[in-house]
């Protein structure tokens, strides 16, 4: 029996709530966990990396996401770990590791960051940002929908004071053309967040991709584009 789209919604939410407000066991028996992430648009192969490149704060940047083998249980759930390296003008400005998990119903949770901005000799200048699902009242939030459907809105993450962002799904059928992949067919949302309301971002999703382009369309001139994918 094929489930609707709005009762996975329905479930998705109850899930959320579980999460939220119930201890690990809950959170196992309510929503279940998938052993990896699949979603098409937002797919985690372990031993891929996504090679992006743009420009942060008038400085040219070259980002790789590299899906790893190692995962971490956060409140119970097997997440994937994903490593984010952001460089600056050829320096490693910010390194991260994202940490990710997918439910039964297909959808992709975020549950937290591991993040620090460095210095010019490496050195480690902040972590703000850096968050976990569970701890000092941080809620992780549904960062993919399993299917989704113009008009779908979610909070990706919560961590009161510090991260809070949300997104909503404005397209299906978005174009797209950046170096790696050309379509008519992507998925479009918007993102923003409480902590800064005069900022308001754009991403882009290919099917059996993932993200293929982000850009700060008020607020900010933030861009990256998706240029390589490399597996192993």
């Amino acid at each position: 029996m094929r489930i609707k789209p709005l009762v996975l919604v329905a479930m998705a939410a109850a899930a959320f709530a579980v999460l939220v407000g119930g201890g690990a066991n809950a959170v196992a028996s309510e929503a279940g966990w998938a052993p990896r992430v699949t979603n098409p648009w937002f797919p985690l192969r372990p031993g891929t990396t996504y090679v992006y490149t743009g420009m942060k704060d008038g400085r040219p940047s070259r980002e790789l996401f590299t899906v790893t083998r190692p995962t971490k249980m956060i409140q119970g759930v097997r997440c994937t770990a994903v490593s984010d390296r952001l460089y600056l003008r050829g320096r490693l400005f910010e390194r991260t590791t994202d940490w990710y998990a997918q439910d039964r119903q297909g959808a992709v949770w975020y549950f937290g960051e591991r993040t620090a901005e460095l210095d010019a000799h490496g050195r480690v200048t902040s972590t703000e940002g850096s968050w976990q699902s569970g701890v000092d009242g941080a809620k992780a939030g549904i960062y993919m929908s399993a299917h989704p459907r113009v008009g779908q809105s979610f909070r990706q993450e919560l961590y009161p004071g510090h991260a809070d962002d949300h997104f909503r799904v404005v397209s299906l059928n978005a174009s797209v053309s950046v170096p790696y992949v050309t379509s008519r067919h992507a998925l479009l949302t918007k993102e923003w967040t409480p902590l800064e309301p005069g900022v308001l971002d754009h991403k882009l999703y290919v099917r059996g991709i993932g993200t293929v382009k982000e850009e700060t369309v008020k607020g900010g001139s933030e861009r990256n584009v998706l240029v390589a994918v490399r597996r192993r």
